[in-house]
């Protein structure tokens, strides 16, 4: 069965393209106008990836991610015409997978889809449950528990936390990080780590004053502190 396609955007022309090259590349096509029939059909057709523009009318497309994070860890890659270092950290600290800004090639899109939608299937994870304190990792189900309680995360936060976890005590870079998880790291976009490391952080209960386990290398970027 072909994986699900959602695609929020308010320019005609410009989704009527998009679903053309994504189903050509094989993928099911759902479509939608503006915020309020997105989250609709989010919930209707419970797709397998979110194409998110911010730019939509009756609800912004922050306001839909959000609501669409309260529910389902679905992947969201956000589309925007948007420059600003703010709206992408926003997004990102919503629980976005990644962030292409307008103008940009159809055939990148679908690139960034298959690499985001590879990452959630976790084609290339080894049979591995990694554990640290209160933390355990099953990288095979995708599943992270902490004290024994399940906590959900996005396939970008599960890859990052996933990384650091196999490397504790090593310092990363936030450009290390990011190819890391996205498999190719783009410049101008270190700080988006900043967002997803706040993410985790707050899931997994660490504080940020005094971290447990996410830690700040001052001048660096973050490692996993090695465990007792």
């Amino acid at each position: 069965m072909s994986k699900k396609i959602l695609v929020v955007d308010d320019e005609k022309k410009f989704v009527n393209v998009l679903r053309a090259y994504l189903e050509q590349a094989g993928f099911g096509v759902v479509t939608a106008s503006d915020g309020k029939s997105a989250l609709a059909a989010f919930r209707r057709e419970r797709p397998n990836l979110v194409l998110l523009d911010l730019n939509l009318p009756e609800m912004d497309g922050l306001d839909v991610a959000r609501a669409i994070r309260k529910e389902s860890s679905a992947p969201i890659i956000m589309l925007t015409a948007r420059v600003e270092e703010t709206d992408r950290l926003i997004g990102l600290e919503l629980g976005a997978d990644d962030y292409i800004t307008k103008p940009f090639s159809p055939r990148e899109v679908v690139a960034r889809v298959r690499a985001v939608l590879r990452r959630v299937e976790g084609e290339t994870a080894p049979v591995e449950i990694l554990r640290a304190g209160e933390i355990e990792m099953d990288l095979t189900k995708h599943v992270v528990k902490v004290q024994d309680e399940p906590v959900e995360l996005t396939p970008t936060e599960f890859d990052l936390l996933a990384a650091l976890m196999k490397n504790p005590g090593r310092a990363f870079t936030r450009m290390q990080l990011l190819d890391l998880v996205q498999g190719e790291a783009f410049d101008g976009y270190e700080r988006t780590i900043d967002a997803h490391i706040k993410n985790l952080r707050q899931k997994l209960g660490d504080d940020p004053k005094q971290p447990r386990y996410l830690m700040t290398v001052f001048g660096v970027g973050y490692k996993f502190t090695e465990q007792e």
